[in-house]
């Protein structure tokens, strides 16, 4: 399939540039994929559109203040960096991405706002290493780091954003993206949810790299997805895996708890424990696990459309997104929500 398959006409004013002013108060599209058929709600009413012994899985990752300042020596220039991960258990060197990444070679040394220092000590690819003496910790991106909001969010972070870019469930901090659908639940709309009858389980994908860059291959069969790390406990597995073979439906909110889902299910069950995925869905796919989505509205082109497209059937999603577009949808992280049943 061509990159031009999962394009759509999207006018700038739709891309949420700001959270809605109550958290879960956003619209909702409701897609059945059977028939096609389109209704449209808000997001309070999900309690109401699933069955009695739904079991939802949300993702559970928390989101670091992973953009952090340092001033390059010698030229006192401010550099931003997005710190990706670390590769090893102590902290000291961080993947990272930055603007202009060429201009930091091996051996670039930078000061950050507690005089810290930073050091550029390899390469890879259009990413760089950035070594810290002494080591950082999640105190230290608490002080001096901020909220990495996505680049169509074309504003600085507030302070606004240190609540609402994160779930209210959030335990296990990784990710340097939020894992959008889960910003729509309230606290309240669990206790709703769980008085009617459905439960859920946590699991955990930080994520990275592979749920947001773009797919810049012309044939979309030859994107390949970056690595994530995910996390099922035994409990979570084996409440999916019975629910499953109890003919319940298992809800994944959000594409990185489906592709979790995918990624765990081996021979008939949910294999607990943790592991990496870099897996790529697209139309073709057959899903093993998720019997519905709760989803965003995603960006054209993306890997996240292509697997909502796998999940809802290419020609039915695009005509929900037309139609989303010409209600006034919002779009994106902080955009409205889709049910796809």
């Amino acid at each position: 399939m061509n990159l031009r398959d999962f394009s759509f006409e999207l006018p700038e004013q739709l891309i949420a540039q700001f959270p809605p002013e109550v958290r879960g108060s956003s619209r909702l599209m409701v897609l059945d994929r059977s028939t096609g058929k389109r209704l449209h709600r808000q997001v309070t009413d999900l309690p109401a559109l699933l069955e009695p012994g739904t079991l939802l899985v949300f993702n559970n990752s928390k989101v670091r203040k992973a953009r952090v300042v340092g001033v390059s020596t010698p030229g006192a220039r401010p550099v931003e960096f997005l710190l990706l991960k670390p590769l090893a258990q102590d902290n000291r060197t961080w993947l990272t991405m930055s603007k202009r990444s060429k201009r930091r070679p091996v051996g670039s040394r930078y000061v950050f706002e507690d005089g810290r220092e930073g050091e550029i000590t390899g390469e890879a690819g259009a990413y760089r290493l950035l070594s810290f003496e002494p080591p950082v910790d999640e105190g230290w991106f608490e002080r001096y780091g901020q909220v990495p909001l996505p680049p169509y969010i074309r504003r600085e972070a507030g302070s606004l954003d240190q609540e609402r870019y994160q779930t209210v469930y959030a335990k296990p901090i990784g990710s340097v993206a939020a894992p959008t659908a889960g910003l729509h639940i309230t606290r309240e709309l669990l206790a709703v949810l769980a008085r009617q009858g459905i439960d859920w389980v946590f699991i955990t994908l930080h994520v990275g790299l592979g749920t947001f860059l773009p797919v810049r291959t012309e044939r979309i069969e030859e994107h390949h997805m970056h690595e994530e790390v995910f996390t099922i406990d035994a409990e979570s597995a084996r409440r999916i895996t019975q629910a499953k073979a109890e003919g319940r439906k298992i809800l994944a909110v959000g594409t990185t708890s489906v592709r979790t889902l995918e990624s765990a299910w081996k021979q008939g069950s949910i294999e607990p424990g943790t592991g990496s995925t870099a897996l790529f869905i697209y139309p073709g796919y057959t899903f093993k696990v998720a019997d519905a989505l709760f989803t965003n509205f995603h960006t054209p082109e993306s890997s996240l459309l292509m697997l909502v497209c796998a999940f809802a059937g290419r020609e039915s999603l695009l005509a929900a997104y037309r139609e989303a577009v010409h209600a006034g949808y919002r779009f994106y992280s902080y955009g409205d929500a889709m049910l796809i049943s």
